[in-house]
């Protein structure tokens, strides 16, 4: 962790701090003014909001930037932290950084990428084999060149966070080799590279928003859904799914994100407090993120859940069967950042 803490503020602080330097200033409280922001730390609270709950890894991770900030900041930034989609969805938290309504998110990178399709690479199935490979293509180039697209849509991106490894759970039966997917409806995120594959796997795939999933399960309104180990016990679906699959089909990193209006009223003193913040409370998050992902299947087994494990010659017949999807959507999110991608990873295995 500590070689990525120094990869990052590398590769991706300095540069990032460059570009945005350049993303027009802001005097005082005016949005619109060209004028450099005034030096040294004002007083400001800060609306930060998530769509997960306060004792899932990225709510304590949000927990802990906010520390990180104040401490930084001494007491001036300060950071109020909203869980459990208090303030919307990712779509609609997204939506109000874009507005200047409130300063920052850290959603999955899918529900961008209906606004920058090459975020489309980060929901290709079966791409990374851990979590080594997926922190060195998101802290490497690859990772900060997708960084550099949001500016232009009135966001700025501070660093990734861990999402982790997506898992399946349904209440039908255990899904451990490709023709179990057959008929099962499960929600998933609204993404079209997700929705296809699940379809082409037999599924009947059913996009809904992340807060109204619980009680669709618990209403049969669908059969299953898919996320990382963590969310699964946080938001407690054990208790309306029998079934857990570990099927590790997709790697989904959060994106750390603040209002281009609001960083643009930043002092380069308070913008580098917030870029130095995210990083390091992001090294915590993605190593709170992993253990509690190794605990979480143990305490979901405790539970009562049904686990089954899915084998790598399964996952080659999944892969093999989703590869039109993967073809089609490469060439839709651009050839030659699909081909970066895959060498990217072939490099980290190295």
């Amino acid at each position: 962790m500590k070689k990525w803490m120094k990869h990052v503020v590398i590769s991706c602080t300095v540069p990032a701090l460059l570009l945005l330097a350049g993303c027009g200033g802001g005097g005082g409280s005016s949005a619109t003014s060209s004028q450099p922001a005034a030096s040294g730390i004002q007083e400001r609270t800060i609306k930060a909001g998530i769509g997960l709950n306060e004792d899932h890894p990225e709510g304590q991770g949000l927990k802990k930037f906010a520390e990180l900030v104040s401490q930084k900041s001494g007491g001036k930034l300060k950071v109020q932290p909203y869980y459990s989609a208090q303030l919307g969805d990712d779509k609609k938290m997204t939506e109000a950084l874009q507005a200047g309504m409130q300063e920052i998110t850290i959603p999955s990178t899918s529900p961008l990428v209906g606004m920058i399709k090459e975020y489309g690479i980060f929901d290709f199935p079966f791409v990374f084999n851990d979590e080594k490979e997926a922190h060195a293509v998101l802290d490497g180039p690859l990772g900060q060149k997708l960084l550099e697209k949001l500016p232009a849509h009135n966001l700025i991106g501070l660093g990734y966070w861990e999402n982790g490894f997506r898992n399946l759970t349904n209440s039908k039966h255990p899904v451990a080799k490709a023709e179990d997917f057959k008929g099962l409806k499960i929600r998933t995120m609204q993404n079209q590279v997700h929705l296809e594959a699940f379809q082409v796997l037999g599924a009947n795939p059913t996009p809904m928003a992340f807060s109204e999933v619980f009680s669709a399960l618990e209403s049969k309104t669908v059969d299953g859904q898919e996320n990382p180990l963590a969310t699964i016990k946080s938001n407690k679906f054990n208790e309306v799914q029998g079934y857990l699959s570990v099927t590790k089909h997709v790697y989904t990193p959060f994106v750390f994100l603040v209002s281009k209006k609001f960083w643009d009223k930043l002092s380069p003193e308070e913008q580098k407090i917030l870029q130095e913040a995210a990083v390091e409370a992001g090294t915590y998050q993605r190593e709170l993120n992993i253990a509690e992902n190794k605990k979480a299947l143990d305490d979901l087994k405790a539970a009562g859940m049904q686990v089954n494990e899915v084998t790598k010659e399964e996952m080659a017949k999944m892969q093999e069967i989703i590869k039109p999807v993967i073809d089609k959507f490469s060439k839709e999110i651009g050839e030659d950042l699909v081909k970066e991608l895959y060498a990217e990873v072939e490099k980290a295995r190295k």
